[in-house]
């Protein structure tokens, strides 16, 4: 399955892994918080990742942090829907990153072309339901959950088998809610309720999460486990702006696993690392731009 259905015609044409590009008009989210919170400077920073090769706008108003309080709705519609109307307007293909039901209807009126949902449908109980009513295609992460306790819930037997276990039940849960299976996108939640070791088993096991019959979603980008990996000699964490070269490698390892989409901060180096990834998978014989 290499596209969920109601894509875009550009996107859904397209055989290579799409890169998503993050716009979190937040005050407080843990990569670029409060830079973006201005609609004038989401705006602009959206046309930058466009130029850049993002291939979709993924434009949030709720940080997900660890330990990032929750946004009230109307200050959440009030921080997205005007940058996701502008973005939309201009023929950008956006994404919107909430929990909630109320903001998923109202984005797709302004005009985002998906739902990305870190909560699997969790996190708000009118998110599915408003789902089954919107013909886009829905991000369905794992998610244990809120992010102010999230850190205490990474206990698994084993986790891969765990996270496959619980995605198929909340694809289950938003079937028996008439939500259209062909849309449904799947993405683990790498650093949500995870801890770095857990992480990488989940990277390992990409072909495994592929089984499940849906398109994958990869979320890595500038992520606490990518820093502690590269953490200095004293166990300082790499900070998060220095951590983009390794969200390209595994983006790259993502792009040859053939995942659907890898959602990045920084856009240019990940579109070159998935364009290498596919000349590689198909011998340059298919150069999809």
């Amino acid at each position: 399955m290499r596209h969920p259905a109601g894509l875009p015609l550009e996107l859904a044409s397209l055989e290579r892994t799409l890169v998503m590009g993050v716009v979190n008009v937040t005050p407080d989210s843990f990569s670029d918080g409060g830079r973006f919170l201005a609609p004038d400077a989401a705006t602009a920073q959206a046309r930058a990742l466009a130029a850049a090769g993002a291939d979709i706008i993924d434009v949030g108003g709720e940080s997900t942090r660890p330990g990032a309080p929750r946004v009230g709705l109307d200050e959440e519609l009030a921080r997205v829907i005007p940058v996701i109307e502008q973005l939309a307007a201009e023929g950008m293909h956006v994404s919107v990153d909430t929990m909630r039901g109320a903001v998923a209807m109202e984005a797709v009126r302004a005009g985002a072309c998906m739902v990305n949902d870190v909560s699997g449908g969790l996190g708000e109980p009118d998110m599915l339901p408003t789902i089954a009513e919107l013909d886009v295609p829905y991000i369905l992460m794992h998610w244990r959950g809120h992010s102010d306790v999230m850190t205490s819930l990474t206990e698994y037997d084993d986790v891969l088998s765990d996270v496959a276990t619980e995605l198929s039940q909340r694809v289950d849960a938003a079937l028996a809610l008439q939500v259209d299976p062909r849309r449904i996108v799947l993405d683990p939640g790498l650093g949500f309720a995870k801890d770095s070791k857990q992480n990488w088993v989940l990277l390992q096991g990409l072909e495994t999460l592929k089984l499940l019959g849906r398109p994958l979603l990869i979320g890595a980008s500038r992520k606490r486990f990518l820093g502690s990996l590269l953490a200095e000699p004293d166990g300082t964490p790499r900070a998060v702006f220095a951590r983009d070269a390794a969200t390209d490698a595994i983006t790259a390892i993502s792009a040859v696993h053939e995942v659907w989409a890898v959602r990045v901060h920084n856009v240019r180096a990940s579109a070159d690392a998935v364009r290498v990834a596919h000349a590689w998978l198909t011998g340059g014989d298919d150069e999809s731009h």
